[in-house]
């Protein structure tokens, strides 16, 4: 068989498929599943998955989903990546972030990280951090020409450029090879702080310091526009970037009334970003990033060579859990994978114990590792953005941008940036988006491996050296596990203090073919609070009694098919409660059998879709009263 030049001969020997096709398809399958959809579009609907800010992924996405042109890589709008090469001929830079106080082991740290396989450093400096004058110490042993170096010391920004300054000249490093940032950020300061008083000599510290580095240091940067302190405070990805764009702005704003060009300005400022486990909605951040903030550059005038943004991925804490924290390797490879696609120059992966402290050995380590692997033997970077035509990252990368830009717009009619943060506009507009995100969190619609889903009770929990405090009194830090991770610690204090956890029987009414599911189900709900769980399988309502009797708890919860609660489950009940049980709880939805259910002694109903927290909450609660009161304790 001859095969034609324009393709195979299978696929011209189908017929066309049409998207109404398809949708039919769909429709027939969700009816067979109980769903009802009035027609295909509908079908389609049904498959959607709602998105924060408004934005909805679709299951299925064509030509006719793909937005207008991308461009290319290194040219306007920059979606497709700031440089013409991306990453291809070196990779992103691999920069490792130090917060170790002591400036012995942050060298130690710093050296390890160099000569394994870091690009650049990230070090955290001032307050109850290292302190700004071991700064030399610190670097001890650094290449300062081979090696970046990107400083974060708050308000002390100043006094720790002077520091790498007189470095600079005495390691006599060349102002053309001194690379990195000075992490100058008074608006994020502000943010994390609450204190807007010293913003204003602030800025003119910033401003300054771009002038030095912009006349004679051309790979230094002086100020960072940090967006992390909005990600954890629970912001969503368009709030995120709304926040950024309206930051950058400002210090444009405050660069060019400096005397500062335009150009030079742009080339003083460096963007960091989160990337978390959502790997399409971290390419599309830092997709729409670019394309945002070369659109504020072509308002401002800018020239088209110095427009694209210069950006730094670090991949979230909000994600980070300490409960089952090795889970945490595969958030951050799938964060720093993403990143990476996204067209970060530059990537951060935090050690997956970092919620516990200070990271040690072995998990900067894994973490540096992480980049290797996925620059070395998955060549990720070979490809000069890997997403770039895909019609879901094309069209979400689109409308985020959209949404990011309706809300830049928003901090900008309020006044700005500062005006926005003074005012608490971001603040409860962020407190609003972690609301609702904490409501999904609390009924498990967004689950987090290890900690609401698939508990381990018997883990041995990791101890680190506690961190050095992070400045507060503005926006909070927020974690997604926080709620599930406080019922664990009462959890371990009740082990702790009467050498058993909270426990909850499981009475599985049937053969395994019955009850497994639910059984499976209520487990690991109640283990997710913290609450051991014994099961035992019967049919005998005697049989339940005598086994609960013989456990110890005092909280029973009945796991079993529909048709056999219909079959056993009010007598069941009946003698859980004779048998002593305080509280009597059944594992699924009640339906038509609701009032006898409870006529009968079942007190609650736990089911999938249900506020676990507060289910889990109500029942720690009672559980550790009864065992207080067992104990004599008031």
């Amino acid at each position: 068989m001859t095969v034609p030049p324009e393709g195979l001969p299978l696929a011209a020997e189908f017929p066309a498929a049409h998207r109404e096709q398809w949708q039919h398809l769909v429709e027939s399958v969700l009816r067979k599943s109980g769903a009802q959809p009035a027609d295909g579009e509908a079908a389609e609907q049904a498959l959607t998955t709602a998105l924060q800010d408004g934005l909805r992924a679709r299951p299925l996405y064509t030509a006719e989903n793909a937005p207008a042109e991308p461009g290319y890589p290194g040219f306007p709008p920059f979606v497709r990546g700031a440089r013409p090469q991306g990453s291809s001929v070196s990779g992103w830079d691999v920069r490792q972030r130090h917060t170790d106080p002591d400036p012995r082991r942050a060298n130690e740290a710093v050296l390890a990280d160099l000569e394994n396989g870091g690009g650049s450093l990230w070090l955290e400096l001032g307050g109850a951090g290292l302190p700004v004058a071991a700064l030399p110490e610190v670097l001890t042993g650094v290449y300062l020409d081979l090696a970046g170096v990107v400083l974060d010391a708050g308000p002390e920004f100043t006094a720790a450029a002077e520091q790498l300054f007189t470095l600079y000249r005495e390691h006599e490093v060349s102002p053309g090879a001194a690379a990195g940032n000075f992490g100058a950020d008074p608006l994020g300061l502000a943010a994390r702080t609450g204190e807007d008083g010293p913003t204003e000599a602030l800025l003119a510290e910033a401003a300054a310091l771009a002038a030095r580095c912009a006349e004679g240091f051309p790979g230094l940067r002086a100020l960072t526009v940090d967006a992390l302190p909005y990600h954890e405070a629970g912001a969503s990805p368009a709030q995120e970037l709304g926040c950024s764009l309206a930051t950058g702005v400002a210090y444009l704003r405050a660069l060019t009334a400096a005397g500062l060009s335009v150009d030079a300005a742009l080339g003083q400022l460096e963007f960091r970003y989160a990337a978390d486990a959502d790997q399409f909605l971290t390419i599309a951040k830092f997709r729409a990033a670019r394309r945002l903030w070369a659109r504020v550059a072509q308002a401002s005038g800018a020239a088209t060579d110095g427009s694209a943004q210069r950006q730094h991925a670090v991949t979230s804490a909000v994600m980070m859990t300490s409960r089952d924290p090795w889970v945490n390797m595969l958030r951050t490879t799938v964060a720093c994978l993403a990143a990476g696609v996204g067209g970060a120059d530059a990537v951060s992966v935090q050690p997956f114990d970092s919620a516990l402290g200070l990271p040690d050995a072995f998990a900067r380590r894994a973490a540096r590792n992480t980049q290797s692997i996925l620059l070395e033997e998955s060549h990720l970077a070979r490809v000069i953005d890997p997403a770039g035509g895909s019609w879901y990252v094309e069209q979400l990368t689109d409308e985020l941008a959209h949404a990011a830009w309706a809300w830049f717009q928003e901090i900008e009619r309020a006044g700005g940036q500062r005006a926005a943060l003074a005012t608490g506009l971001v603040g409860e507009r962020i407190a609003a988006t972690w609301a609702e995100r904490s409501k999904a969190l609390a009924k498990r619609r967004e689950p987090i491996t290890g900690v609401s889903e698939f508990p381990n009770l018997a883990e041995q929990p990791l101890v680190r050296e506690p961190a050095p405090a992070a400045p507060g009194g503005g926006l909070p830090r927020v974690r997604r596990a926080e709620a599930y991770e406080a019922l664990r610690d009462r959890s371990d204090a009740q082990l702790a203090a009467h050498g058993a956890r909270p426990l909850l029987f499981l009475a599985s009414i049937g053969t395994a073919s019955a009850h497994t599911a639910r059984t499976t189900f209520a487990a690991n709900l109640f283990q997710a609070g913290g609450i051991a769980t014994t099961a035992v399988e019967a049919t005998d309502p005697a049989a339940f009694a005598e086994a609960f009797t013989a456990s110890g708890a005092r909280v029973a919860c009945l796991c079993s098919s529909d048709q056999m609660y219909g079959e056993h489950a009010e007598a069941v009940a009946t003698a859980l409660k004779a048998a002593g049980a305080r509280r009597v709880l059944l594992a699924g939805r009640p339906g038509e059998q609701r009032e006898a259910l409870l006529a009968a002694g079942v007190d609650e109903f736990v089911f999938a879709g249900g506020d676990a927290v507060a289910a889990l909450t109500g029942l720690m609660d009672e559980i550790t009263e009864e065992i207080l009161d067992e104990s004599g304790v008031a």
